[in-house]
């Protein structure tokens, strides 16, 4: 009796403190604090992959950005990117882990494409998030499951409402957003973005890549290179998404440096 009563005392001491306590070892399993440990590392597996990537909805245009590493000096770098187009006029940019997010890809490609088949015209892209973020959800209260390590931003022309960004995590929630960051330093990128989104009222083409580029920036604290970064886009005139070249990508880093530069010097004839 005195062995089960330290035992007891022991355990309660164990879940008293916050501690996982063995509950992370089921996904289906509630700790007393009400988490779901498995759903967490989830999300912490999408930071581990140390990409950031951004998305920004403008007037007439939605962009993604994200950084584009080579793991090994092997690989051809032509090959390895992070952003797939999903149908003609809807593209993503997966960050966290590599497989997962193939395999999430994948699925996207398989449900537009049976929506296309049953309903003659192209899914929307709220509609495939959130059938995306469905399925997500299903991970998490499975035991044979386990949630994918990876969050995929969508971006798309809709012919009703115009550009269309859109979100999903490991938990299977989704959200529309005018812009939104993910990965390692998304407070980062978060924060740059929500101060610029209150000053700027209106976003062309061209203020959409750079804004995002300048998040993308701040949050890492570096400057950017147009061969380690990935920039993709959709806009009215042209719906279908696309990758920037790098030589594009140079263009407007140029003009981000101009403007820099006319700050600072109109900053420093006023003093």
């Amino acid at each position: 009796k005195r062995t089960f009563g330290l035992r007891q005392s022991f355990l309660s001491t164990k879940m008293s403190r916050g501690t996982s306590a063995g509950f992370d070892r089921h996904i289906t399993i509630f700790s007393p604090e009400g988490r779901l440990y498995q759903v967490e590392y989830a999300f912490k597996a999408i930071h581990r992959g140390g990409l950031t990537s951004i998305g920004v909805k403008g007037d007439d245009c939605a962009v993604v950005v994200t950084q584009k590493k080579v793991p090994d000096k092997l690989l051809d770098a032509s090959t390895v990117s992070h952003m797939y187009k999903l149908t003609e006029r809807i593209g993503c940019v997966m960050t966290g882990l590599t497989a997962d997010g193939l395999s999430q890809v994948e699925r996207a490609r398989y449900e537009a494409a049976e929506w296309k088949y049953k309903f003659g015209y192209e899914m929307p892209v709220e509609t495939l998030c959130k059938r995306i973020a469905d399925l997500a959800q299903v991970s998490t209260q499975e035991a044979n499951m386990r949630p994918l390590g990876c969050s995929m931003v969508m971006i798309s022309i809709d012919d009703e409402v115009g550009p269309q960004l859109f979100k999903t995590d490991p938990a299977g929630y989704y959200c529309g957003y005018k812009a939104c960051s993910v990965g390692a330093k998304q407070t980062e990128a978060n924060t740059f973005l929500e101060k610029k989104i209150r000053k700027k009222g209106s976003l062309s083409y061209g203020d959409a890549v750079q804004l995002a580029l300048m998040a993308l920036g701040s949050a890492l604290a570096s400057d950017l290179k147009q061969t380690e970064i990935e920039v993709g886009v959709v806009t009215k005139d042209d719906p279908s998404f696309r990758l920037l070249s790098e030589s594009e990508i140079d263009d407007h880093l140029t003009s981000i440096a101009e403007e820099i530069e006319n700050r600072s010097c109109v900053a420093f004839s006023v003093n």
